[in-house]
C-alpha cells in the first residue's frame, strides 16, 4: 500500500450527466473552448435560459441532479464549472452528452451557465443510512476464520497460515485463488462459499491491521542454513521476509509447517512461474531451512484499518474543506455532493479512465468500500 494516496483522490470530482441525446450545434458556436475561463463574468439570467433547454432534464433548474450519479452544479465554485465545461470542450473528458454541449457553447453561454448554477444555494445533505467502516464490516467476516486462523488471524496449529499482518491485496488474490479451484480444497473453500469481493476487500484489510504474533514452535529446519538461500527471496518478499508491496505476502512469522508445503506447492499446483522457476532448484533440505529461516523472523501490520478512512478524509479536506479555496486551481466543492456520483468519479480516477496531474492513482484492492466509505461521507456533510 506504502501509502494508499486517496488524499486528493476527489480533486476534480464533478459534471456528468445522463447519456441523453444532446442539442445540435448552434450555428456559429466556437469550435474549441479558450484555454482559461476567468469567474465572475457570466449573465446569471442568460445562463438560466441556457440551463433551461440544456442542462435542466440531467441537473435540474435547481442544479440538482436528477437521478443517481449525476451530480449536483448548485452553489459549485464557479472556476470549477469553467473548467469542468473547457475541459469537455477540449475533449479531455469523455461523457458523450457533456462533450456534444460543451461543444456548441461559446464563451459567453460557457460563463454564463456557470454563473448561473455558482450563484444557487447549495443542495443540502444526503441522508445516509448508517454503516460500520470496512474495517469493522472486515471483522465481522473474520469471525468465520477465527476456527483455524484464531480471533485476531493469529494462528497457533502446526500448517496453518497466520493471517495477521499479511499484505491486503495478497490476501485478496489467495482467496480468489481459493474461490477458484486454483489451491487444493481444504476447509477454506466451504468458508468462501458466497463471499461478496466486498467482504473479501473488508477481511483482507482486517487481517492486514492485525499484529503478528511471534510463533513459539521450534524450527525443524536450519534458521542460520536458510538465511543465504533466502536472498533471492528478499527481492519481492523484503528484508528477513518483511513484504513492502501489497501484492507480495509477507513470510516473516508464518508457520513453518505452511511455508514448507507452499513452496513446495509451487513445483506442481501454484501458478507463479518466477517462484516455479526458483523452486525447482531446490532440494527439499534447502526448502526447509528457508521456511526456519522466514519462520523465526518477526513481522508487523502493514495496514491501520481502524482509522483509514478517518485518514483518507482528513487528507482530502486539505483541499475539500469548507472555506478552502485557491484561485490557481479549479477544486470542487464535494461536501453535499450525490454519493453515487462521487463513487463513480472515484472509480473512474483509480481506473485510470480520469486524468488529473492533482491526483494519486488509488491501488486498493479492496478500494470499492473504502471508496464508498468516503463517498458516504461528503454526501452526508453539509455543503458550504
Amino acid at each position: 500500500m506504502k501509502k494508499l494516496f486517496i488524499a486528493a483522490a476527489l480533486a476534480a470530482a464533478l459534471a456528468g450527466c445522463s447519456d441523453k441525446q444532446a442539442p445540435a450545434p448552434k450555428a456559429g458556436a466556437a469550435a474549441t473552448a479558450p484555454a482559461k475561463l476567468e469567474p465572475g463574468q457570466g449573465d446569471k439570467e442568460a445562463g438560466r435560459k441556457i440551463a433551461e433547454t440544456d442542462c435542466k432534464s440531467c441537473h435540474g433548474l435547481d442544479g440538482k441532479g436528477v437521478a443517481p450519479a449525476i451530480p449536483h452544479l448548485a452553489g459549485q465554485r464557479e472556476r470549477y464549472l469553467l473548467a469542468a465545461l473547457s475541459e469537455y470542450k477540449s475533449g479531455n473528458r469523455t461523457h458523450a452528452a457533456l462533450r456534444q454541449i460543451a461543444a456548441h457553447l461559446n464563451e459567453a453561454d460557457t460563463r454564463n451557465i456557470a454563473a448561473y448554477y455558482s450563484s444557487l444555494p447549495p443542495i443540502g445533505p444526503a441522508a445516509i443510512a448508517s454503516q460500520s467502516s470496512p474495517y469493522d464490516q472486515g471483522k465481522a467476516v473474520a469471525g468465520q476464520c477465527s476456527s483455524c486462523h484464531g480471533n485476531d488471524g493469529n494462528a497457533t496449529t502446526a500448517g496453518i497460515p497466520s493471517l495477521a499482518g499479511q499484505q491486503p491485496r495478497y490476501l485478496v488474490a489467495a482467496i480468489n485463488e481459493y474461490l477458484n479451484g486454483e489451491r487444493k480444497t481444504t476447509p477454506m473453500h466451504a468458508k468462501l462459499r458466497g463471499i461478496s469481493r466486498i467482504d473479501i476487500e473488508n477481511v483482507s484489510l482486517y487481517f492486514a491491521s492485525q499484529a503478528p504474533a511471534t510463533r513459539t514452535t521450534t524450527a525443524r529446519g536450519d534458521p542460520k542454513a536458510g538465511e543465504p538461500l533466502s536472498s533471492v527471496c528478499g527481492g519481492c518478499h523484503g528484508m528477513q521476509g518483511v513484504s513492502a508491496d501489497s501484492a507480495t505476502p509477507s513470510l516473516a512469522g508464518q508457520d513453518e509447517q505452511y511455508l514448507v508445503e507452499s513452496i513446495k506447492a509451487y513445483r506442481t499446483s501454484r501458478k507463479r512461474e518466477n517462484m516455479r522457476t526458483y523452486v525447482q532448484g531446490l532440494s527439499d533440505k534447502d526448502i526447509g531451512d528457508i521456511a526456519a529461516f522466514y519462520a523465526v523472523q518477526k513481522s508487523r501490520a502493514p495496514e491501520k484499518g481502524q482509522t483509514l478512512v478517518q485518514e483518507y478524509t482528513e487528507r482530502c479536506n486539505r483541499c475539500h474543506a469548507p472555506g478552502v479555496d485557491n484561485p490557481s486551481m479549479p477544486i470542487p466543492r464535494i461536501q453535499g455532493q450525490d454519493k453515487d456520483y462521487l463513487v463513480m468519479a472515484l472509480r473512474e480516477y483509480r481506473d485510470d479512465r480520469r486524468e488529473s496531474t492533482t491526483m494519486h492513482k488509488m491501488s486498493l484492492p479492496y478500494g470499492d468500500s473504502i471508496i464508498d466509505s468516503i463517498a458516504s461521507y461528503y454526501a452526508s456533510q453539509p455543503a458550504k
